[in-house]
């Protein structure tokens, strides 16, 4: 005699189950591009059918969107966390600083310069990437902001030192997938000085709360 038992399928929570689809396919951006992100491709990933996951995602181009969106949030809240914040504005700034150079920040600037040049063509990754773009500005505008308003800093228009920060941490980045020489002190700092220049702090200041932070 001979028997057998039906295993029992386990039906996931639709948020969890979608939650679980982007992330998979957020994980497959930062580490392959988003040219990667296939339906068939995260249903492998996931050893499920392919219909599930269209399901909640009825094409890529959706996918490939919010997949962009949740690593470059991810990374902002890991960089910028939203309030409320316990450290000096100034070591705030410092700590951006410091984590927004060198080969641990290599991934997200390959996943933005990839996301900036598929937007052309992808209408909901270029409506992801303006969002993002904003929440980007808006998150260190807000950091500007409150180290005004704590004395720390100096400036009329924090918008504006804000997108210059941002302009040269996206013009150090331009080169990431090249292999080129190591970029000199004063260049890799770049971003260092100019906050400091514009924000009315002294040359160096921005270096050493991040060493201690």
């Amino acid at each position: 005699m001979s028997s057998s038992v039906q295993r029992k399928r386990i039906r996931k929570d639709p948020a969890a189950r979608r939650a679980e689809i982007v992330d998979t396919a957020a994980a497959i951006a930062l580490a392959e591009g988003l040219e990667c992100i296939t339906l068939r491709r995260i249903a492998e990933e996931l050893a499920v059918r392919p219909g599930l996951i269209s399901h909640y995602f009825p094409s890529a181009e959706e996918l490939v969107a919010e997949a962009f969106g949740s690593a470059a949030t991810g990374e902002l809240d890991r960089l910028l966390p939203p309030k409320p914040h316990d450290a000096r504005p100034v070591e705030r700034l410092a700590r951006f600083l410091d984590h927004t150079s060198g080969e641990a920040y290599d991934a997200i600037s390959r996943l933005w310069l990839n996301a900036r040049h598929l937007s052309r063509y992808r209408p909901p990754l270029r409506d992801r990437l303006a969002l993002q773009e904003a929440d980007w500005r808006g998150r260190l505008e807000g950091l500007v902001q409150d180290g005004v308003a704590a004395g720390e800093f100096r400036t009329e228009n924090p918008l504006a030192v804000a997108l210059q920060i941002l302009v040269v941490l996206d013009g150090l980045s331009v080169d990431v997938n090249t292999v080129s020489p190591e970029l000199p002190a004063a260049v890799h700092r770049m971003a260092h000085r100019t906050a400091e220049r514009e924000l009315g702090l002294d040359e160096g200041e921005l270096e050493r709360p991040a060493a201690t932070g």
